[in-house]
C-alpha cells in the first residue's frame, strides 16, 4: 500500500510536490467504505486527479512510472549508461537533480525510499523504515556525495558493498542482486505491488487481459461478472488459442524465419457471445463475434484494463491509471471506483489512483475531499499539486462537505481548469 509519493524537478514539476494517500483525520464522510486500516495507518482506497489539459496530471503518473523503471532496471545498466533524466526545462541553467521518494507499507514495515539523480549518476539515495506511525524511523542506509553510510544493525546485507556500487546504479538494486532480503522486499513492492498503466494506450494490456481470462481463475470469474452487470450487449466472453497468422505474401525466406521463431507458440483470441432472437423477441440461440472487431473501442478498452484492475483487486496492490475515463461512459468509471471503495469487492485493500476529466465523479457520495486532487500550472509553467482539503476559498473558509464539488470546480472555485480566452 502506498502512503505518499514525492517528485521534484521532473518534467513540469520543478518544486517538490507530494501526493498523499493517508486519510485526513478531520474528515468523517465515507469512512466505512473509502478508507481502510493497515499497520495502524488509515489509508485511501482511491484517489482522483483532476486538472486542465497539459497541467501535469500525466507527468505525475509518468514520474511514478519512471521511478519504478529506475528501480527495476538499475541492475541491468552498463557502467557509463545514461539515466532517464527528464528535468524541468523552462528555467535557465537548471542542472538540479531529479528526485523521487515513495512511502509504502510492505509486510510489517513502513518504508521510505528515494533517490536523486542526473543524467550520469545517482546523487543521493536513502532507505528508512518504521513499524507504526508513531515509532521512530530507523535508517537502513544513506548515500550522498561523501559515499554510502550503512546502519550495520538495521541493514547488515549492505555492509561491505558501499564501495562496489557504480555511480549510475542504485545501491538498493546491488544489495538485492547480491541476495539481500530487505532490499528484495523493497524492490518486490515496485515489481508486484505498484503498477502504472495508461488508459490511452490500453492495447498494451490486451494480451495480459486475454491470458488473465484464459486461465479462468477466480479473479477472471469476478471480471466476467463485472462485464455481465454492465450489460454491454454480450452474455459471455470466450477465449481460444490460435496458431499465429503469417501473411502469405511474405518472401519465402522471411516466412521460414517467422515460422521458426513462432514454432510452438499460440496466440489467445477473444470472442463475445451474443443472443440470437426470434421475430417475437425470444432467445433462440447464440453467436460468437470477434471481440476486437465487433465490440466498440470503449468496450475493448474496458476489457484491456480489466486484467490489471481485477488482478490488483485480487492481490491487494496499487494501480495507477492515466486517463481512466477516456472512451468510457461516466457510470462505468464510477462503477470501477466503487469496486475499490467497497470492502466486499476489495477485501485485500487494493488502491486505485487515476487521472480524469469526468466531473460526474466530483460528488461526496463517491469521493471524500481528501480523495480529490488537482494539478495546475503557474505563470512559469510549473505544476502545482494540491487536494480539495488544501483549498482556501475567497471568504477564508475551506470547501464544505455539503458543497456541490462538480459545479464549483467547473466555475473555477478550485482552480485547475482551462483558461479560454475569447477575442
Amino acid at each position: 500500500m502506498i502512503l505518499e509519493f514525492t517528485v521534484e524537478n521532473y518534467r513540469s514539476f520543478y518544486g517538490k510536490k507530494t501526493l498523499v494517500l493517508e486519510a485526513d483525520k478531520a474528515l468523517k464522510e465515507c469512512s466505512e467504505t473509502n478508507l481502510f486500516a493497515c499497520n495502524k495507518h488509515i489509508l485511501l482506497r482511491t484517489l482522483a486527479l483532476y486538472g486542465a489539459n497539459s497541467s501535469g496530471k500525466s507527468n505525475l503518473v509518468s514520474a511514478m512510472h519512471t521511478m519504478a523503471r529506475c528501480v527495476l532496471l538499475s541492475v541491468k545498466l552498463n557502467d557509463n549508461e545514461e539515466l532517464e533524466y527528464d528535468p524541468f526545462l523552462l528555467l535557465k541553467d537548471n542542472e538540479r537533480p531529479t528526485m523521487f521518494e515513495v512511502i509504502f507499507l510492505k509486510g510489517e514495515y513502513c518504508y521510505r525510499y528515494g533517490f536523486r539523480y542526473n543524467l550520469e549518476r545517482i546523487v543521493d539515495e536513502w532507505l528508512f523504515r518504521k513499524t507504526t506511525p508513531r515509532s521512530k524511523e530507523q535508517m537502513l542506509f544513506v548515500r550522498n556525495e561523501e559515499g554510502i553510510c550503512v546502519e550495520e544493525n538495521n541493514f547488515p546485507e549492505g555492509v561491505g558493498y558501499e564501495e562496489k556500487t557504480n555511480d549510475n546504479r542504485l545501491f538498493l538494486s546491488l544489495c538485492q542482486q547480491l541476495g539481500g532480503e530487505m532490499s528484495r522486499q523493497v524492490i518486490s513492492w515496485f515489481q508486484s505491488d505498484f503498477n502504472v498503466i495508461s488508459g490511452l494506450n490500453n492495447q498494451q494490456y490486451s494480451s495480459y487481459s486475454k491470458l488473465f481470462f484464459h486461465k479462468k481463475e477466480q479473479s477472471s470469474v469476478d471480471a466476467l461478472k463485472f462485464f455481465q452487470k454492465l450489460r454491454l450487449g454480450f452474455n459471455s466472453i470466450l477465449t481460444h488459442e490460435e496458431e499465429p497468422n503469417i501473411p502469405s505474401d511474405l518472401p519465402t525466406e522471411l516466412r521460414a524465419m517467422f515460422q521458426k521463431e513462432i514454432q510452438g507458440k499460440k496466440s489467445i483470441e477473444l470472442d463475445s457471445v451474443h443472443n440470437i432472437y426470434s421475430d417475437k423477441g425470444k432467445v433462440v440461440g447464440s453467436v460468437n463475434f470477434s471481440f476486437e472487431e465487433r465490440e466498440s473501442s470503449g468496450t475493448n478498452k474496458l476489457f484491456d484494463l480489466s486484467g490489471p484492475i481485477f488482478d490488483t483487486l485480487y492481490t491487494g496492490a496499487t494501480l495507477v491509471i492515466d486517463e481512466l475515463d477516456a472512451k468510457m461512459h461516466p457510470l462505468i468509471s464510477q462503477y470501477i471506483i466503487e469496486l475499490f471503495n467497497n470492502h466486499e469487492t476489495n477485501p485485500k485493500n487494493a488502491q486505485l489512483i487515476f487521472t480524469t476529466h469526468d466531473t460526474h465523479l466530483l460528488s461526496q457520495k463517491i469521493l471524500r475531499r481528501d480523495q480529490i486532487w488537482f494539478t495546475e500550472k503557474d505563470s512559469q509553467e510549473q505544476t502545482d499539486l494540491y487536494s480539495l482539503m488544501d483549498i482556501v476559498l475567497p471568504d477564508g473558509t475551506k470547501p464544505r462537505n455539503d458543497a456541490n464539488y462538480e459545479r464549483n470546480y467547473i466555475a473555477g472555485r478550485y482552480g485547475a481548469i482551462p483558461y479560454i480566452f475569447n477575442d
